[in-house]
């Protein structure tokens, strides 16, 4: 691998022609770390932080209680660079305990509160935490994991019933009893209210965030991401939203995502606004909560804006509040995008981004609508965000022309420092700052990006190459079919084949016979799916990834 040239088109950066007014070229950055970022916020210390079903905590409460827990914290031994666990789903603890760390200068670590034993004990063993947060049904379970790792941690049992009445935010009635070996949450604020940490101020390149990649593609792998590559996507999020005063925050997104830390945390921090969280993602929850709260800006995965798209009920007067739904994590086909469009009200803007690369490297512009390639029928994701460099690589590393389809690649300040603990796969995965995405893609000449897979996912077909992806969006655009997923599939003639599963759209159905004569008159017929399977829920992971590795396992 050589170093890439300057002199390309994607030096030449011809997606600065398609910014939006009033975006600049290149940010002027407010706040080098994420605690600056939370601080300024506390300009009105009575302006709500977050809201929670019922109950308001303000910046000021929210800013008392992260200073009880940092000194909570404190006793129990944790110090900077330390490791604190948040094993939650999206509740206000989340954040105390986030801003908490970052007040004593530990890392805060999220997993997903779905892990059992074993999962739970590679991440402890691989970051070692020293303080763990969890929900008091999942604390034993997390005891288990900590066991099994040959570790000792202080664990805090979070409670459901905290935070969920409007005349009291820190409600106590109806709790569970705290399970043994664990720290009541409410307890450690209550020991310790009034009190604060002596004061830090977080360096630039200090660690905000060690976050695990969701394993799709593997081990997972814990990415270090920094505090002033946080506070920047934060603020661009905001910008480029826009989210201006006034605004409020929908978090659909798990806040033990980067798209929810980002998108969600940061980005109400940026902006000084409320965040409106509801435990965690149900159509009909997240539905009665924006007729209540009438919130302004959100971003998740497409998945939960087609969940919304096919709620019961769901009408454009319920998303008039918002100007537009920004979706990214995975590429969106241009059929679901145009159905959530005429159901919902509000056009979807992509954003395209990595764990590794603390959420957007790519936005798409809010004033024009992202082109879809006509060859392809790709979707853009948008293009590069201010002081963020982009090309696509072929397999030497050098750049490819406009229209070649190579890797993704990016470098900017958001880029990870690397993988904790793992140099070799940090070497695999950056390159002279460059983030390899593993994602395959070309740029046009005018500089919007599109992904046509992961090169993982690429199947070969009797030789011919055959993305899923484009499968899945002919797939997409049957009327009857709500969610489609494709796979290669071992066979002894052409070496692999395209299977397909789909999901229908409630109400509706189809033959499989109709869906293949539906394919047949859009591809090529190497490309048309051999066997498709209709199951009821396609596979995820809780930030509504399809998960295409759970479809290849066999049968039970």
């Amino acid at each position: 691998m050589t170093q890439t040239p300057a002199d390309n088109a994607y030096a030449r950066k011809p997606w600065l022609s398609l910014y939006d007014p009033g975006i600049p070229t290149t940010q002027t950055r407010e706040h080098a770390d994420m605690l600056g970022l939370f601080r300024s916020a506390l300009a009105d210390r009575a302006a709500p932080a977050l809201i929670y079903f019922d109950a308001e905590i303000s910046y000021g409460e929210l800013d008392a209680m992260s200073d009880a827990l940092a000194v909570w914290m404190t006793a129990q031994g944790t110090v900077a660079g330390d490791r604190v666990t948040i094993i939650l789903q999206n509740t206000p603890h989340f954040v105390i305990a986030m801003v908490a760390a970052w007040k004593i200068g530990a890392i805060p670590t999220p997993a997903n509160p779905m892990y059992r034993r074993d999962e739970l004990a590679k991440l402890f063993t691989d970051s070692t935490p020293r303080v763990i947060v969890a929900h008091d049904d999942h604390a034993p379970t997390v005891l288990e994991g900590l066991a099994k790792a040959g570790l000792t941690a202080a664990v805090l049992s979070v409670s459901g019933h905290d935070f969920q009445s409007r005349d009291d935010a820190r409600v106590l009635t109806g709790r569970r009893p705290v399970p043994a070996g664990t720290t009541d949450f409410q307890a450690a604020l209550a020991a310790h209210k009034g009190r604060a940490p002596p004061p830090h101020t977080p360096a630039p390149d200090d660690l905000g965030l060690l976050l695990y990649t969701s394993g799709t593609t593997g081990q997972p792998k814990g990415a270090m991401l920094r505090h002033s590559g946080m506070a920047f996507t934060s603020q661009i999020f905001r910008d480029w939203g826009p989210v201006p005063a006034g605004s409020s925050i929908l978090g659909i997104a798990p806040l033990f995502h980067i798209t929810g830390i980002i998108a969600h945390v940061g980005v109400a921090f940026s902006a000084k606004a409320p965040l409106i969280l509801f435990y965690r993602f149900e159509p009909s929850l997240v539905l009665d909560t924006i007729r209540e709260r009438r919130p302004t800006f959100t971003g998740g995965a497409i998945t939960a804006f087609n969940a919304l798209m096919n709620a019961p009920g769901v009408s454009p007067a319920d998303f008039a509040s918002f100007d537009g739904l920004m979706s990214g994590g995975a590429p969106i086909a241009p059929a679901l995008a145009d159905a959530i469009e005429e159901r919902l009200g509000q056009a979807i803007f992509p954003a395209y981004g990595m764990t590794e690369t603390t959420s957007p490297t790519h936005i798409g512009p809010r004033r024009r609508r992202p082109p879809v390639d006509p060859a392809t029928g790709a979707l853009s994701i948008g293009i590069p965000i201010q002081d963020t460099e982009a090309m696509i690589a072929g397999d030497d590393g050098q750049p490819l022309p406009p229209g070649e389809i190579g890797e993704v690649w990016m470098r900017g300040p958001q880029i990870m420092a690397g993988y904790w603990n793992k140099p070799e796969q940090t070497a695999e995965a950056l390159y002279d700052g460059w983030m390899r995405s593993g994602d395959v893609g070309f740029m046009d000449p005018e500089g919007w990006f599109y992904l046509v897979d992961r090169k993982k996912d690429m199947i070969s077909a009797s030789g011919f190459k055959v993305w899923p992806r484009e499968v899945e969006d002919v797939l997409i655009a049957h009327p009857a079919v709500r969610e489609a997923a494709v796979i290669g599939e071992p066979d002894a003639y052409r070496g692999e084949t395209v299977k397909a599963f789909v999901s229908f759209t409630p109400g509706q159905t189809a033959t499989l016979e109709e869906i293949t004569a539906f394919c047949r008159e859009r591809l090529a017929s190497y490309k048309v799916p051999r066997r498709i399977e209709v199951i009821d829920e396609l596979p995820k992971t809780l930030t509504g990834k399809i998960q295409r590795v759970e479809l290849r396992k066999p049968a039970g």
